[in-house]
């Protein structure tokens, strides 16, 4: 099942679309594809930059279903993701939001970081995300049911401002859910590679500055070296950026602002690349 997933097309309109770049790391392709089948709503949890978006991508297209996404922030609200009443012209008209556009259409839903969101997002989601498969809209007095297609996924980081921004069991429970970390050393320069095509050896050192940022845990670092920030280092060298300076910008800086920090990790990663 999981041969040649990079290479994979997808057409549309008779235009052949490629995958999304994807390396696997455990299940997660065949669970995901099995709670599709089962109409079972998915949740991807684990800290910032793992792939979670790009997974959810590329599960999209390898199904050949429309993905809708909504970055989930301390403002969304329930009237965000159903929909509101809008005045155009002389009428005030009703517009679908994004959640009820993708239950009527059978598209993936997408709610990106979903603990950021208010909680009247979460009391919304519940009765799709059960047995009903429904979506009642107040403002209309409608239910209307899910399409046969449409999946709910959503994503958050357990690590992040604990305690502050997590997600109640009861909600946790209405979801199958996959835990997603950063890669093994080796799988993650081979991303680096294909994403960038920076050189191998430049791609293990970052992998290396990465793995021993990582292991500082006395800096108390919110959050710590991610694999997008390495894809991001791996471009600025591609293109012909020094190289301690790509990792000074792209990995060192975004970490922190405290200063001696910064000049601690900058002479850290001057030694290794």
């Amino acid at each position: 099942m999981l041969d040649n997933l990079e290479n994979r097309t997808v057409k549309i309109l008779d235009i052949e679309i490629p995958a999304p770049y994807y390396k696997p790391i455990a299940k997660e392709i065949e669970v995901f594809e099995h709670s599709y089948a089962q109409k079972l709503s998915f949740l991807l949890k684990g800290p910032t930059g793992t792939g979670k978006s790009r997974f959810i991508e590329f599960m999209a297209h390898r199904l050949g279903k429309k993905l809708t996404t909504v970055s989930c922030h301390e403002e969304t609200s329930s009237t965000d993701l159903i929909g509101r009443y809008i005045i155009k012209g002389a009428e005030t008209i009703w517009l679908d939001g994004p959640l009820t556009t993708a239950v009527k259409t059978g598209a993936i839903l997408y709610l990106d970081e979903i603990a950021e969101a208010r909680p009247d997002v979460i009391v919304a989601i519940h009765s799709l995300t059960d047995h009903r498969r429904e979506l009642f809209i107040d403002k209309l007095g409608e239910t209307i049911k899910a399409h046969q297609d449409f999946m709910l996924v959503a994503s958050f980081n357990p690590g992040y401002q604990r305690g502050f921004k997590e997600l109640k069991p009861s909600t946790r429970q209405r979801f199958v859910a996959v835990s997603f970390n950063y890669p093994e050393a080796k799988l993650e320069a081979d991303i680096l590679v294909n994403e960038t095509n920076i050189l191998e050896a430049d791609a293990k050192k970052l992998v290396n500055i990465a793995n021993k940022i990582r292991n500082l845990t006395e800096l108390g670092l919110t959050e710590t070296v991610s694999t997008r920030l390495l894809v991001d280092a791996a471009k600025l060298i591609r293109s012909g950026l020094p190289k301690r300076l790509a990792v000074h910008v792209a990995v060192v800086e975004p970490l922190t602002d405290d200063t001696e920090i910064v000049s601690a990790l900058n002479d850290l990663c001057d030694l290794m690349i």
